[in-house]
């Protein structure tokens, strides 16, 4: 028996195609809601899932732990409702339960984001563990954590045909509202693990994060998505850390103009780094030239 796990808040524009993209595979539907404003639950009841609900919390880590005890069914597929799969993973996943290779399963996820399937940027496979017999996986309770898991694990091929469809920002101002919305949550695990705010991590952070996003993540191959999004979460770094500052009550430090013109010079180096890498990679022949351009040894 296949359980459907679906958590939710106001999500009465998605719910419907999520629970259609899974009629065929659900043996049971657990909709657990957090006090949603609009329609939510009652599209769930009518879709015939079973719906509890529990507190909002910002984040839905504890509901989904919550959500899984609910389930009654051997195996737990794990979907949130901005995310649909198609008929040929349903009809994978259900083969996978007829002979088990492994008692949990990654699932990749394709991404669209600003109404684009993005390919790189670090968002693809974006493999997830999302399938798995019921007691082998619990979420740790923090925002975007990895699962705890106890068994074999195996991966999905990466395939378009065994994604997971998410529909994950489809504008500025949504990427914006969950930016602020995850940041004060992130600044909570950073509150727990004892930092204490550095200024250099306002340059450090976002350009570490833009870089990793646009050059090793290979963000250039997205086109503008890809540059919007590698800024978009550089920035998203920049509000963690301002966070951190504020919640030290904007404490006042002395910053001289040559302590940040080196923290930049630091910073350039890392983009030098990374701007000369893929132009050697993307480049063939002209590798000497970047070198000494970049003056790389």
């Amino acid at each position: 028996m296949i359980s459907v796990v679906i958590n939710t808040l106001n999500e009465e524009k998605n719910l419907p195609e999520a629970i259609a993209s899974v009629k065929d595979l659900a043996d049971e539907i657990v909709v657990c809601d957090m006090y949603s404003d609009d329609e939510t639950i009652a599209i769930a009841k009518r879709a015939g899932a079973k719906v509890y609900e529990h507190k909002r919390m910002g984040y839905v880590e504890p509901a989904r732990n919550f959500a899984i005890e609910k389930a009654t069914g051997d195996w737990v597929l794990i979907l949130d409702a901005d995310e649909t799969i198609s008929s040929s993973l349903s009809t994978s996943l259900r083969k996978i339960t007829e002979n088990p290779k492994a008692d949990y399963y990654a699932i990749p996820r394709k991404n669209i984001i600003f109404g684009k399937w993005i390919k790189h940027s670090r968002w693809w496979p974006d493999y997830n563990v999302r399938f798995f017999k019921k007691g082998s996986v619990i979420w740790n309770e923090e925002i975007h954590s990895i699962p705890f898991t106890k068994g074999k694990g195996a991966d999905l091929p990466v395939d378009e045909k065994y994604t997971i469809i998410h529909n994950e920002y489809t504008s500025i101002e949504q990427f914006i509202e969950r930016m602020n919305r995850y940041t004060k949550h992130q600044l909570l695990v950073l509150k727990r693990n004892g930092y204490k705010f550095v200024w250099k991590d306002l340059i450090k952070k976002p350009v570490g994060e833009f870089s990793s996003r646009y050059f090793y993540g290979e963000g250039y191959k997205d086109g503008v998505h890809g540059l919007a999004l590698a800024l978009l979460q550089a920035f998203s770094e920049i509000t963690l850390y301002l966070k951190a500052w504020q919640e030290e009550k904007y404490t006042e430090l002395n910053i001289t103009p040559r302590q940040i013109s080196e923290e930049i010079k630091v910073a350039q180096k890392e983009v030098n780094y990374w701007t000369a890498d893929t132009l050697i990679k993307e480049g063939g022949g002209i590798v000497q030239r970047i070198k000494r351009k970049y003056k790389i040894n």
